[in-house]
């Protein structure tokens, strides 16, 4: 019911039901987390896809959860007890900032459940270049939304997308995977 709540009150909510974990199985299902350093995850909601990302990664992997929706923050730090985690109540454009005075290194994967049809140009624009920024060589940005509106503006800012679709959630939703 939160979700819903949440969905009427903010716009920085996409979808009044968390997503399925048909979708999840899109965005990560075929990813080797064996050798991943860090692993960040821009707009986690209330973590339908964190638990999953949690059990795949390593014991010295460090996951990274960018969440501004207080109510969700607030989920997030009371039901996940995962040393690995650490969860913050910034926006996903402060990753490099972040990552720099913890002096992190570059991600290996960043997940985004970001609405980014929602968000002004300028953030949008902001948002991917500093994902771009702090994503190492090999590493991927997955960003899933229920329209192509945005493809054009992914492909500007990454050299490969690729694009996956599912029927298997409410709604449909189409899986970018991007690198540099």
């Amino acid at each position: 019911m939160s979700h819903l709540l949440e969905f009427l009150k903010h716009r920085s909510v996409g979808t009044v039901v968390p997503s399925s974990s048909f979708l999840g199985k899109k965005m990560y299902g075929n990813i080797d987390f064996s050798k991943a350093v860090l692993v960040v995850e821009f707009g986690p909601g209330c973590g339908a896809f964190t638990k999953n990302i949690l059990a795949k990664i390593n014991p010295n992997c460090t996951l990274i959860l960018f969440e501004t929706n207080t109510v969700f923050y607030n989920k997030l730090t009371t039901s996940i007890k995962d040393k690995r985690v650490i969860i913050l109540n910034k926006n996903a454009e402060q990753i490099g900032d972040l990552l720099a005075v913890k002096n992190m290194g570059k991600a290996d994967y960043i997940f985004s459940s970001i609405p980014l049809a929602l968000i002004p140009k300028g953030v949008k624009r902001s948002i991917l270049q500093n994902a771009v920024s702090n994503l190492k060589p090999n590493g991927k940005y997955i960003q899933f939304q229920y329209s192509l509106a945005d493809y054009k503006l992914l492909k500007k800012h990454f050299n490969r997308v690729r694009l996956k679709f599912t029927m298997l959630n409410f709604p449909p939703a189409f899986v970018y995977s991007c690198s540099v």
